[in-house]
Order: structure tokens, then sequence, then C-alpha cells
């Protein structure tokens, strides 16, 4: 089965609107467990615009599921990373300013890097995937780094969904199967929501674990937290 982890991101982004703390971010990635999540995902920035590098460290004594923290590995994320020793870190190459997330690795361009960042992570202990796009040979470089798994970024699969769902979902179908060929596992994530997410389950085999964070948050203002979490649960059958 492929494993939900909730990024609670957006709820942080909620709490910083009005200071304090309501929402309780840390209440509520004990609720997303409570509530079935296999996971918590977390993507600390540098200006803490919604998860704060204190609240990491409160995560960490809590989460007794999966703990993921994903970043671009910087020097403070490196070091938070091996003070806190997550279960998994993702790697992602956005620059301080960016809304969100929006491009995978250059695998081949950034190879020395990655192998220095990864192998010492590695030594810690902590299982490591980076962010990439479906080309084939970033995926073949990819393996060449040391990380476990990639994780594929499925913007534009959801981008292109509702105009042709068996286009859209091709070349992720086919990196699944680079990953396998190369002996990486996989994850995926960015808007995935419950719209394309069964579709894209059945056709990327492999699949490890799905990080969603803005789609599942937003559906949970209708739905509610446990019904949601319910709900993208189902998606993943």
């Amino acid at each position: 089965m492929t494993r939900l982890s909730v990024n609670i991101n957006k709820i942080a982004c909620l709490r910083n609107a009005r200071g304090g703390n309501n929402p309780d971010v840390i209440k509520a990635a004990v609720d997303c467990e409570a509530f079935g999540a296999q996971g918590i995902t977390v993507h600390p920035r540098p200006d803490e615009r919604h998860i704060k590098f204190d609240d990491v460290y409160k995560l960490k004594k809590v989460v007794k599921t999966e703990f993921n923290i994903e970043g671009n590995p910087n020097l403070k994320f490196i070091d938070l990373v091996l003070e806190i020793k997550p279960e998994q870190v993702t790697l992602v190459p956005d620059a301080p300013g960016v809304l969100t997330s929006n491009a995978g690795w250059d695998t081949v361009k950034n190879k020395d890097f990655l192998i220095d960042v990864i192998s010492t992570f590695k030594e810690a202990g902590i299982r490591t995937s980076i962010f990439i796009e479906t080309d084939l040979d970033q995926i073949e470089h990819a393996k060449l780094t040391g990380t476990d798994r990639i994780e594929l970024y499925t913007e534009p699969y959801a981008a292109n969904f509702f105009k042709n769902k068996k286009t859209a979902v091709l070349p992720f179908s086919k990196a699944a199967e680079k990953a396998k060929e190369v002996g990486l596992e996989l994850n995926a994530g960015h808007d995935l929501d419950l719209d394309n997410l069964n579709y894209f389950k059945k056709h990327v085999a492999g699949l490890k674990e799905v990080s969603i964070g803005h789609a599942l948050i937003s559906d949970a203002l209708y739905f509610g937290l446990h019904n949601t979490i319910q709900m993208y649960l189902k998606q993943l059958i």
C-alpha cells in the first residue's frame, strides 16, 4: 500500500497569519496521525513563512509515524536534519523566495554536491529522497548520487490531468519503470488531490509514498480533517 504523508505547512501558514498558536501545528500533526496519516511532512524554508525551525524540534517529540523533512540542503537545513534525525529527508532545489517547489534536481549538474550531502545523511542513518522530474536520464543519474528514493514532481501531471489523463500520467509511468530498473524507491508529490490521486496510484508502479499538503488541507475546510484524511487514504488502496 502507498503511504500517505500529510504536509502540514499550510496549517502553519494559517497560524502565522495572525500570530499566536491557533491553529496549533503540533496538535494538528498528532491529530493527522490519529486520523490515519502514515507520515507527517514539513518543509521549513529560510524565511520561516510557514513551518518554523522551532516547530520541527517540537514535532520530533510527538510524531509517531514517519517524519519527513523537506528542503533545500543549505548548511542550516543540514544541521537541523542531522540534529532531528527524521526517518526521511527529501532534498528540494527551491530558491529562498520561491512560492512553492517548482522544479526537480538536475542530477547531472549537481551530482557531486548531492553525493556529498546524501552521504552525510546516510551516515546518520537517515533515508534520503530527492525531488526530481520525469526525465529518464536524470533518474538514471539520481542513482549515482547514492539516494535511496526519488520523489517525482507531479505538478505537470495535475495540470494536464483533465485534458488527457492517459497522456498526463505516461511520463510518470515510464519514470517509475526507470526507477525500478536502476534500483530506486519511489515517492511523489505536488498538486495531487482527490480528483487525480487514484488514477496516478493505479498507473505508477511501485509508489511507496505520496506527500500531500495544500489540496488536503484545503479539502479539510469543507470535509473536516478526519474525513479528508480517510478520503485520501481510500484513493491509495
